[in-house]
């Protein structure tokens, strides 16, 4: 969903640069980069400390008896 609103926010950002006088494709390549760091985000997204708990993964650890 996140992808999804950075495309479109992109998209709008695209559109009003281009309004106001910016190269189409400079402006473009803003939502470009929008849509990169957004797609990134949303891969390293699960590689992130914090972002595993051990409740969804019960006895992946290691315990000593």
């Amino acid at each position: 969903m996140g992808l999804l609103l950075t495309t479109i926010a992109g998209l709008v950002v695209w559109i009003v640069l281009w309004a106001i006088g910016v190269k189409s494709l400079d402006a473009f390549l803003v939502t470009l980069v929008m849509v990169l760091i957004a797609a990134t985000a949303r891969a390293m997204a699960p590689f992130l400390s914090g972002g595993r708990g051990e409740e969804e993964h019960p006895g992946s650890g290691w315990t000593p008896r």
